[in-house]
């Protein structure tokens, strides 16, 4: 790696320790996730079931998810990070030694009540990051989601098949300890006291509704789709690999676990050189046609080759738009509204989620796997030809903002 390349690596060194608590929890969801499949046989019921009740988790993340990032916007990033860490350890717990659905249905909606982590940590890379650094920046997740794939799965599938639920639950209510001390020891306030003071206090620059500001609905819109169709493949994988690939947990946890390693070769080989050299805007349009195409494919899988080798390209392709697309909203609002902006783009990451585990899960308990892929092909579509107009220019405008707010009085 060349030294300008190592100098823009640790550029943002104070966000190491946000690295560090994100991959930490990103992997306790890794731990359990692959496993979700297997819940219906837990407790007794159909993959539809246990589809709703991740979807109940998300309904209360859709809810809480903008209040904790609005929160954290008047009373600072970390105190409202710790309190989402906390919510999700409780959550993880009660999921361990949940012997009803009723009580794994309760520990989801925890989870979904403190679902504040992600939000928040783009919240604090929109504070500490200029706009020409954050694409690279908010990719960085993703970066965590990668590494997290290449052991998460494979712990998951031990534990499981060793313990239940059990195993895996209170190893991610663990890790989940680790990341609270993380926050609390070395993660440094990035909204302090004194801006949020001047945030209250400042009467120069009226703060636009984002429904008056067009770049940032037409941005969020086209989010929307993509993390839609996008969370519905993900949130289906589990499901998919036990009714369609007939794999046991040891099985689907290396499927997962390859498909790390694949994501991690692509991620730290191709990225890179592919945002060089197309730029972000033409990098977010690529992969959303590889989505497009991916999704497609996939409903007509027959086995884990093939299904790995496509996660390949989903892999690549969500490298080159997820992170960078996070960084375009972001540049839609003003730097005082990053809390609720990233609120509103999460918020639709929990719409996602409420639709994908019951649809993706429904669709496979009443009809040929194929129509997996045609039903998200269709709904990645708008995504992908919306891409194509000119998103390098949806940027936040004071100016225009304020003559669109004044005639809309």
């Amino acid at each position: 790696m060349s030294e300008n390349n190592n100098k823009k690596l640790f550029k943002y060194r104070m966000l190491a320790p946000l690295w560090i608590a994100i991959f930490i929890d990103v992997l306790g969801f890794t731990i359990l996730f692959p496993m979700v499949g297997y819940f219906s046989d837990v407790f007794n019921t159909s993959q539809t079931v246990i589809g709703l009740v991740f979807s109940v988790n998300a309904m209360f993340g859709f809810v809480f998810g903008p209040i904790l990032s609005k929160l954290s916007d008047k009373y600072g990033r970390k105190p409202l990070l710790l309190i989402s860490q906390f919510g999700t350890c409780l959550a993880f717990i009660l999921t361990a030694f949940s012997n009803t659905l009723w009580m794994l249905i309760i520990a989801r909606m925890i989870d979904g009540m403190f679902g504040g982590n992600f939000p928040i940590a783009k919240a604090i890379i929109s504070d500490k990051v200029p706009p020409k650094d954050r694409g690279i920046q908010m990719a960085n997740v993703g970066i965590a989601h990668v590494l997290a794939s290449l052991i998460g799965p494979a712990i998951g599938g031990f534990l499981f098949t060793l313990f239940g639920l059990l195993g895996p639950g209170l190893f991610a209510a663990g890790l989940t300890v680790i990341t609270i001390i993380v926050t609390l020891s070395m993660l440094e306030e990035t909204w302090p006291k004194e801006k949020r003071l001047h945030n209250q206090q400042s009467k120069t620059e009226i703060i636009v509704k984002v429904r008056q500001n067009k770049n940032a609905l037409f941005m969020l819109l086209l989010w929307g789709f993509h993390t839609i169709s996008f969370t519905i493949v993900m949130s289906s994988i589990s499901f998919f690999s036990v009714s369609v690939l007939h794999l046991n947990p040891l099985e689907v946890s290396f499927v997962f676990m390859i498909s790390g390693i694949f994501r991690t070769g692509i991620r730290f080989t191709l990225f890179k050189p592919t945002i060089k050299k197309l730029g972000e805007s033409n990098a977010i349009r690529l992969g959303l046609v590889m989505f497009f195409v991916s999704f497609f494919i996939i409903g007509f899988s027959t086995d884990a080759v093939m299904v790995s080798f496509i996660f390949l390209f989903i892999s690549f392709a969500a490298s080159l738009t997820r992170g960078p697309m996070n960084s375009k909203i972001s540049q839609t609002a003003s730097p005082k509204e990053q809390g609720k902006i990233n609120g509103f783009s999460s918020a639709l990451d929990s719409i996602a989620q409420i639709i994908g585990p019951l649809a993706g899960a429904f669709i496979l308990d009443t009809l040929p796997p194929y129509w997996l892929g045609i039903i998200v092909a269709l709904i990645a579509l708008p995504a992908m030809v919306m891409s194509f107009q000119k998103i390098e220019k949806k940027k936040y405008d004071l100016a225009v903002n304020l003559i669109n707010h004044s005639m809309e009085k």
